[in-house]
């Protein structure tokens, strides 16, 4: 290992300004504050039927080690490996290559071997070990590391780099007091981020209890009541008894007929459920279209996914205009039939377990014309069928804008630990107490412990040996 030598009172008074540590703290290289930092083996040991696993920074999470997906080498390989890289309970690893920057610390009871992971062992006379987990998690550190990485597309920081990446050392009660509050604040966090996960499933789990109170009647039960309309005026009918035609898009080879501009040609990938969408849109010329004008698209007609995920239905807008489809059935509904409606009933659970009921094909199954063209519906009349629309449009609206908040709830929370660290690291999370004993005091005592350390190295290596003595 290289000279270990502390930052200069200029190099920290710079890192205490650009990082807003306070001026009451200590700044030192984290080779000078660790007892160790190092990485893992860069060699490749064999795989083994058994033995211990092999860590890598692929394995490391936010505060965990994910064992599932680890190589097994043998125990000699790992006692080798061990020789120089031996991990002990409380070390933090850091992963140095690919997602740069998750951290964990070592659990007791645990025996494995690391390769290309960076490995933090606190001093525990001068860090503790969930303030060290905290400050190498930080936002503020890994900015620092940013313009440090190198690599083209896996990018990786270098042994060095972490050696002599800056550590705030704030005075040892302090540091505990900071890594207490930040356990406490950061499990609330993340019972907050828990609850706010869990909404996009309850919303979800709505629209399909929209979807079904639409297409069984219950949705518009006030609404027949006050129109004098039974729920005996709904008729279990066919697709094909209500559509003025159900065909398929163009099956056959299309690589030679995609340009950069034209008519618009639809896939499977363009179609979500209620909702036809642009990405990856391809184009075919005019020409080509006229040729296989039977696949075209006009506006109101129902796009249905044959395979990947049958049964997804959509509703071609006007403003797609003139455009053709390859691999989709398509149904263009009779004036019986609303096709939002259509849309509904497809999109719903009971039209979702008609199509994965009457799936065709061996290799690969799909939904076809005749499937379709047989699928039953039970239809109210037009008046009611626009009714449930416009009810199903007004409650998923309010289903959308409920998922926004989340997503805006999401997005603060998932910054709210970062902001937390931040505020950790700039001295306000926790009072200050003046009766601390401040952390420069700590430094010199290590300093002098450490260079009386190597005297008495250097001393024992010129000392004569027995041997040299005798002749």
């Amino acid at each position: 290992m290289a000279k270990i030598t502390p930052f200069s009172v200029e190099q920290a008074d710079q890192f205490k300004k650009d990082f807003g540590f306070p001026n009451t703290w200590s700044v030192e290289n984290a080779q000078f504050a660790f007892n160790e930092v190092r990485d893992g083996t860069h060699d490749s040991p064999k795989d083994a039927a058994e033995g211990v696993p092999l860590v890598t920074s692929k394995n490391l999470n936010v505060g965990s080690i994910d064992f599932n997906n680890t190589k097994t080498i043998s125990l000699d390989d790992h006692s080798e490996i061990s020789k120089r890289s031996g991990v002990k309970k409380g070390d933090l690893l850091f992963s140095m290559i690919g997602t740069i920057g998750n951290v964990a610390i070592v659990p007791e009871n645990t025996e494995f071997s690391v390769k290309n992971v960076g490995l933090f062992r606190a001093n525990p006379i001068l860090l503790y070990e969930r303030y060290s987990f905290f400050w190498l998690l930080s936002d503020t550190y890994q900015r620092y590391l940013d313009d440090k990485k190198r690599g083209g597309s896996q990018k990786f920081v270098s042994l060095g780099i972490l050696r002599e990446s800056p550590v705030p050392i704030a005075p040892l009660n302090e540091q505990n007091r900071i890594a207490n509050k930040l356990d406490e604040l950061l499990a609330q966090v993340d019972t907050i981020k828990a609850r706010v996960d869990a909404i996009p499933k309850i919303i979800k789990r709505f629209r399909q209890s929209v979807l079904a109170a639409a297409v069984s009647g219950k949705l518009t039960e006030s609404w027949r009541k006050s129109n004098e309309v039974t729920i005996e005026s709904w008729k279990t009918t066919t697709f094909d008894d209500v559509c003025r035609e159900i065909t398929v898009g163009f099956v056959g080879k299309m690589k030679d007929q995609y340009q950069e501009s034209g008519i618009p040609f639809l896939r499977s990938q363009n179609v979500r459920a209620f909702n036809f969408s642009r990405k990856n849109l391809l184009y075919i010329s005019e020409q080509f279209h006229k040729v296989i004008f039977k696949s075209r698209l006009e506006s109101g007609d129902l796009a249905i996914v044959r395979s990947g995920a049958p049964g997804t239905t959509c509703v071609i807008p006007d403003s797609l205009g003139v455009a053709n489809c390859s691999d989709l059935v398509i149904a263009r509904p009779s004036k019986q039939l609303n096709a939002h409606f259509a849309c509904i009933f497809m999109n719903s659970e009971s039209g979702l377990a008609h199509v994965a009921t009457n799936q065709v094909g061996v290799a690969q199954q799909h939904f076809n014309v005749g499937s379709m063209k047989g699928t039953e519906i039970n239809l109210p009349e037009i008046k009611e069928q626009n009714e449930i629309v416009q009810r199903v449009e007004h409650l998923f609206t309010f289903a959308e804008q409920i998922e926004q908040r989340v997503k805006d709830a999401q997005s603060r929370v998932n910054h709210l630990t970062q902001s937390i660290l931040a505020k950790a690291f700039r001295g306000e999370l926790v009072p200050q107490d003046p009766n601390d004993e401040p952390a420069e005091k700590l430094l010199e005592r290590i300093q002098a412990e450490r260079a009386e350390a190597e005297q008495l190295i250097r001393a024992a290596k010129k000392s004569p040996t027995k041997r040299q003595k005798r002749s």
